[in-house]
């Protein structure tokens, strides 16, 4: 009898304490937010706990926090189209490599996840701003006769998020395209159809799967990112997470700032979760 109580109860002995460092790491620090997000706060009484919807009708009445949240799903967007049109023919490629010129590439890939993201993003400030290499090379080029403006824009933000995040898409391609047989692409030539033919009818139709899990993980992380939309945006182009980061530790009005926060989190839960089920319905049509 003894046996089989150990037998029942051991995976909840072995899962404990994984689920307890879960609980106190992250499910009560996220209660504790979305609870303070419901609390009063004065400019001369500070937090006050009582509770109110004076922050969620602030953040769904101003147009201004609307305009944030637009221009940060909008940087997502955009990081992850940018993503996708040059992360998927990066994957095609680096798969119909050899061995080692492959491993190689995949180092270039995998090398800059290995550098701190401030270290990356303070480099893009460097290279976009009015005396970087970017303009001044423009300039000598005689393509243009004044400088971009690339920093603290939309355009810069997206190019810095774009180099942060592109080889999660590259590795989510790839990982699908490993699944793919080379012998159906030979099998297609020999029936007669040509390379475009065979990427839109044969290759795109199994690494969808791959694209979408890619777009996910991008999207995600572009819109909650914060150093990259910190440093290039500066506080003239305020994202979600700077915005709740301004609110937490400038005015301090932490239950503004867990509202935000809060509202942000939900809006990525829902935009997961909705196209998680979209990657498990076109995976069951690849493989059936």
């Amino acid at each position: 009898m003894s046996g089989v109580v150990t037998q029942r109860s051991a995976p909840f002995l072995l899962t404990g304490p994984a689920l307890l460092v879960f609980l106190g790491l992250v499910i009560i620090p996220l209660g504790m937010t979305v609870l303070l997000s419901f609390y009063d706060w004065g400019q001369y009484k500070g937090i006050v706990p009582e509770f109110t919807l004076k922050n969620w009708i602030e953040v769904f009445s101003d147009s201004y926090f609307l305009e944030i949240f637009l221009r940060t799903f909008r940087i997502a967007v955009l990081v992850t189209l940018a993503s996708i049109l040059i992360g998927v023919p990066e994957a095609y490629i680096l798969n119909r490599m050899s061995p080692a010129w492959r491993s190689a590439f995949l180092l270039v890939i995998i090398g800059p996840l290995l550098v701190s993201v401030v270290s990356r993003t303070l480099g893009w400030a460097l290279l976009l701003g009015s005396t970087g290499l970017v303009n001044q090379g423009l300039i000598a080029l005689g393509l243009i006769k004044t400088p971009l403006e690339f920093m603290f824009t939309e355009t810069g933000v997206v190019i810095a998020l774009i180099h942060v995040l592109i080889p999660f898409m590259i590795l989510a391609v790839w990982a699908s395209l490993q699944r793919l047989d080379p012998q159906i692409e030979n099998a297609a030539l020999s029936l007669g159809a040509g390379r475009l033919t065979i990427w839109r009818r044969v290759i795109l139709p199994q690494i969808v799967p791959g694209i979408l899990s890619g777009s996910i993980i991008v999207f995600a992380l572009a819109a909650s990112a914060f150093a990259s939309p910190a440093i290039i945006g500066g506080r003239r182009l305020k994202v979600a997470a700077t915005l709740a980061y301004d609110e937490f530790l400038n005015t301090l009005n932490w239950p503004l700032g867990a509202a935000v926060a809060t509202l942000l989190l939900v809006a990525l839960v829902l935009i997961t979760v909705g196209s998680n089920r979209l990657v498990e319905r076109r995976y069951a049509q690849v493989f059936e």
